[in-house]
């Protein structure tokens, strides 16, 4: 093997986005039709290492421990197609990928997965990261893996039409702000519906998609000074504004996709009570039926506690503000 050709591993974080990210502008090159800002999370971690070897003839692709589907592999070696001719090898690859949190369930696992690929098969072809056209090269595969790339809090513009190079930023670091993001886990197994063909069904069956679309950059705008003056309120209420707004387009479209479970309005309801009770927290949701639940650090363990005591939620996770992407070789 090349000594270019050396294996090389790379750790990434999930991220959940604050503003929501829901829609294309343009398919064929995966650019968000909205802005979003995400919170990277420290204790949802995807590991991955890729080899490239000479003699492989097709590339095969390890996730959590067993062979991954034909689509799997196949979205997984579309990326590595773009590593492959930005270094001029065509080498296949085996790539063996770890999340240590559930994977395809709403957790943002395929945002840390292809953050991490596109590391670790960038830094396997012996080829320096610059940050900025990583995040690029993730974001084709996965939008909310642009941001995975960056710690703490990290923003992603909108895309035009055609554009190619569109990159996620941070905008302010872990240690910024000393928040909790609590989830409560409230079913097993993959989601139903991938994120991608509900957005597809939003985007071409909601009435309410284009309010969607209209509205989302004045929440990301509040958002952002939102985490720039560490106000908590207007985050939070901005935040469940985007959650909500997103979630309306997926259930009205044709057929509907409803995330939601009797656990998932349980947990919302949780979160809206302690509110009530002079908690300040607010809720947020991606494409699957957990809640996660925004607060600062000394409010974690009573809003932890609500959350397990909620019917139907089936256990609790604490999460902090996270860092970017690590490899190694």
């Amino acid at each position: 093997m090349p000594p270019s050709l050396l294996p090389a591993r790379a750790t990434a974080h999930a991220n959940i986005a604050l503003a929501k990210y829901w829609g294309k502008s343009d398919i064929a090159r995966n650019l968000p039709a909205v802005p979003s800002i995400s919170l990277t999370l420290e204790e949802l971690v995807t590991e991955t290492e890729v080899c490239f070897e000479p003699r492989r003839k097709h590339d095969q692709l390890l996730l959590d421990g067993r062979r991954a589907t034909a689509v799997e592999t196949r979205r997984a070696a579309k990326l590595l197609d773009r590593v492959r001719a930005a270094a001029g090898i065509e080498h296949r690859a085996t790539v063996t990928s770890t999340n240590h949190f559930p994977t395809a369930a709403g957790l943002a696992s395929s945002a840390s997965g292809f953050a991490a690929l596109a590391a670790a098969a960038t830094c396997a072809t012996g080829r320096e990261l610059d940050l900025t056209r990583l995040s690029a090269l993730a974001r084709r595969s996965s939008a909310s893996a642009a941001r995975s790339v960056f710690g703490g809090f990290v923003e992603l513009p909108a895309g035009a039409p055609g554009e190619h190079g569109l990159a996620a930023r941070p905008i302010a670091p872990p240690g910024h702000w000393d928040l909790r993001l609590v989830l409560a886990i409230t079913a097993a197994g993959p989601k139903s519906v991938g994120s991608t063909e509900a957005m597809e069904r939003s985007r071409t069956t909601s009435p309410f998609y284009d309010a969607w679309v209209a509205s989302a950059p004045r929440w990301c705008d509040a958002v952002k000074r939102a985490i720039h003056d560490r106000d908590l309120e207007l985050l939070g209420t901005a935040m469940e504004q985007s959650t909500l707004s997103f979630h309306c387009c997926a259930i009205t479209s044709q057929p509907s996709t409803l995330y939601w479970s009797p656990a998932t309005i349980a947990a919302l309801q949780t979160v809206t009570d302690l509110r009530a009770s002079g908690v300040p927290v607010w809720s947020t949701m991606d494409a699957g039926p957990h809640v996660k639940a925004l607060c600062e650090a000394v409010d974690a363990p009573r809003v932890g506690n609500a959350l397990k005591q909620t019917p139907g939620v089936l256990r609790v996770l604490f999460t902090t503000p996270g860092s970017g992407i690590e490899v190694s070789s």
